[in-house]
């Protein structure tokens, strides 16, 4: 591959749920209109996905209305298939390194995969490669925007935004130029040489709001509005903030204004109902939960179609550096627990559990519990 702006690329999406649905759509419409500068083919295994979007194609709506794109969706690839440059995997993060593995062989000798995932999967991406090589054969993507998929073929885009590109040993690499002309289609993308910062601070956003959204069974513009939810939204980030300081992670700011090193609560904060310091960190999610009002949890999405969530990639991940540093996570640790058992069945979700939470979160912390 030559990795020149204005070359073709052969790109393999894996996955076809909400963001790998959207990406798919809004690809296979560019490659269309593009005069060949993509090659797409999407794969799924799941074969209701498959059989939707083959008789009725990708049909997406947004806040620029609905439209259908038909694409090439295949649930398995042939032997003699041409490589591909990019291999976006775009799964769950349970089920990204069983995708990665599948597909391993059909990537070109100088081609990347391409982590979507919440959490740090580049880093378990990596070790299926052989000693060595793995850094070379792993890009990571920051989706700084949301999707849902309400049922099989039909893609819902929650909010705007782009992406933040980069390898996560910040390495320079020819190929993050055509990989940006390749998302640029979908959302503004930012080369970043501190992926690690953008990955803990994302981290850190997604251990409260998609786990908190997971709990309550709402979306986050609801989540948002109630003041005992954001003050444990705080306690959780404020966990993870302190796991990434340990782990010596320079944290980036957060779609260029939520600034992760500054949202952590102090000492003085966690005591506190109220304070300027505090005031001003509840108007920050307020406007969060603002902007993103319509997103919804993906991990509760999995809980309800019987799929195992990816909380063990979010606050488990958190949970278990933290304990290699000494560094103590309970609120994590408890919320990682109560996911679980949400998918167990052994409660519903609600605002009920998001309050049982609160409660644990003032007496293990011995901070104000806000209710």
């Amino acid at each position: 591959m030559c990795y020149f702006l204005g070359m073709r690329s052969r790109v393999l999406v894996v996955g076809c749920g909400g963001i790998g649905g959207v990406v798919s759509a809004t690809l296979a419409e560019h490659a269309a209109v593009s005069g060949g500068a993509i090659d797409l083919v999407a794969l799924t295994t799941n074969e209701s996905i498959a059989s939707a979007v083959h008789d009725r194609g990708f049909r997406v709506r947004g806040q620029d209305g609905s439209r259908t794109v038909r694409g090439n969706v295949v649930s398995s690839l042939p032997d003699d298939i041409e490589p591909f440059d990019f291999v976006l995997l775009a799964t769950q993060p349970p089920q990204v390194e069983e995708a990665a593995r599948s597909v391993q062989r059909f990537l070109a000798r100088d081609g990347a995969m391409v982590c979507f995932q919440n959490g740090l999967c580049e880093t378990r991406i990596e070790r299926l490669f052989p000693a060595g090589e793995g850094r070379d054969r792993v890009i990571g993507a920051v989706v700084a925007w949301g999707a849902s998929m309400p049922e099989p073929g039909v893609y819902e885009r929650t909010s705007a935004g782009g992406f933040v590109i980069g390898r996560m040993d910040g390495a320079d690499d020819p190929r993050l130029a055509a990989l940006d002309a390749v998302l640029e289609p979908i959302g503004p993308v930012t080369v970043s040489r501190n992926l690690a910062g953008a990955r803990w601070s994302k981290l850190a956003i997604n251990c409260a709001i998609s786990t908190l959204g997971t709990l309550g069974g709402a979306r986050l513009g609801a989540l948002m509005t109630q003041r005992f939810v954001r003050r444990l939204a705080l306690e959780i980030m404020t966990e993870v903030v302190a796991v990434a300081r340990a782990e010596n992670v320079r944290l980036e700011k957060v779609s260029g204004t939520i600034d992760l090193d500054w949202i952590a609560l102090t000492p003085d904060e966690r005591r506190a109902r109220g304070s300027a310091g505090l005031v001003a960190k509840h108007s920050m999610l307020l406007a969060v939960g603002a902007r993103y009002r319509r997103m919804r949890s993906s991990m509760l999405a999995a809980i309800e179609r019987g799929r195992t969530p990816a909380v063990d990639f979010l606050n488990g991940e958190v949970v278990t550096r933290g304990a290699a540093h000494g560094i103590p996570t309970p609120v994590n640790a408890e919320a990682q627990r109560l996911v679980h058992a949400l998918a167990r069945k052994e409660m519903a979700p609600g605002m009920d559990v998001v309050q049982t939470l609160a409660r644990f979160a003032a007496e293990s912390t011995g901070g104000a519990p806000d209710l």
